[in-house]
């Protein structure tokens, strides 16, 4: 498996914590740990870069834990709630998973939920999600495209951890002139030898001091991801294998026998489109092309600055557009007040990343300090 190469049926697993990366260009509290210890050959960041990009795994199993503690404040809606509870923990708590994978059609991730656990299993063209929860499962047959190979669904659920695998992906695919990369001590990362590879924002405006990779001295794979904040001691963001085997996992791992009294739909890949269809609708697509039309990035690299207009007008106050409205102006109305020559409007800020959402419909967002943000909103 080259690590570089694309997983469709993983891509859904991109985090908090790629997010994080992109941005800027505890169960697993003692995961990684720095030493000088094991005594491993010398290698320098551009040989481990190399590793990584040639990396080539068969198959492996373990358990993956994300943390993270962004420091926001509290947000109505967002941080309360039994759904909150559960979104709070991408930014301020733990997720665990478990993970098997065999190539690239058979794969199997089982997020461990504090109400339940939910499983994605990719076995060749069959896909199943099972939620335990309400004792669900959807079971869809990937079509063949023109060149032979499956298409992944593109609306699987979002909002699990990451793989380290992805997460080192995101943040490697940001190294540019703007990144310093260098290497540090040697690491152990669920019992085995591994590397640290470190990027680091050139630019000090950026709110992000540095991400760690550790990357397993054998088989080249990335174990571990830290985010770290600028001048933090702690990383703000860790995704990490607490536990990992390569050994290729047995095949009945990847087959899935929905348990008694489980409710099972298999929606026909027509049914999927029309679905898709009916959730996109006219005032969306309204609402999607105006953002579009009004986004632009300013800056570059780690202190980029994205900036995106909300929707306006009554097509954003009516039906589920309406109700997001709502929960965002009540998210917003919590927020401090802010303002200056580029106008006025609301600041949220954290340890990785500031937003701007300004009074003439705005919002900027960035791995920046919140004056970059008001640079940004007076251009």
């Amino acid at each position: 498996m080259s690590v570089f190469r694309s997983r469709p049926a993983l891509r859904w697993l991109v985090p908090a914590a790629a997010a994080v990366v992109v941005i800027g260009g505890g169960a697993a509290a003692g995961t990684i740990v720095a030493s000088a210890d094991p005594s491993l050959p010398e290698r320098s960041a551009a040989q481990l870069l190399v590793d990584v990009q040639n990396a080539k795994v068969d198959g492996f199993s373990g358990t993956v834990v994300q943390t993270a503690d962004l420091g926001l404040p509290a947000l109505p809606g967002v941080t309360s709630g039994a759904g909150g509870a559960e979104l709070m923990k991408l930014v301020a708590g733990s997720n665990t998973a478990r993970v098997w994978y065999a190539g690239e059609d058979k794969a199997r991730v089982a997020l461990m939920g504090t109400l339940g656990e939910t499983d994605v299993i990719r076995n060749g063209s069959d896909v199943w999600l099972w939620r335990s929860t309400d004792s669900s499962a959807t079971h869809v047959k990937l079509p063949a495209d023109k060149n032979g190979a499956d298409r992944t669904p593109s609306a699987l659920p979002s909002g699990l951890p990451s793989t380290p695998q992805e997460a080192a992906d995101a943040a490697l695919a940001a190294i540019d002139p703007t990144t310093a990369v260098t290497t540090t001590g040697a690491a152990k990362v669920a019992g085995r030898d591994a590397y640290e590879l470190v990027l680091s924002p050139r630019d000090t405006a950026s709110l992000v001091g540095q991400v760690r990779l550790a990357i397993d001295a054998e088989q080249h794979v990335p174990l571990g991801v830290d985010v770290y904040a600028k001048g933090a001691n702690d990383p703000a963001v860790r995704v990490a294998f607490q536990q990992i085997s390569f050994t290729v996992p047995d095949a009945e791992q990847f087959t899935f026998n929905p348990p008694p009294g489980t409710k099972v739909t298999e929606p026909s890949a027509g049914d999927i489109a029309k679905e898709r269809e009916k959730a996109i609708t006219p005032e969306a697509r309204k609402a999607q092309q105006q953002a579009t039309e009004g986004t632009k990035v300013v800056g570059q690299g780690w202190t980029s600055v994205l900036v995106a207009k909300l929707p306006a007008g009554d097509d954003a106050k009516t039906g589920p557009a309406g109700e997001a409205a709502g929960q965002l102006d009540a998210i917003v109305g919590s927020l401090p007040k802010t303002s200056g020559a580029w106008g006025s409007g609301h600041l949220l800020t954290s340890a990785l990343f500031s937003a701007l959402i300004t009074d003439d419909g705005r919002v900027l967002v960035g791995a920046v300090a919140p004056e970059k943000l008001y640079e940004a909103a007076g251009k």
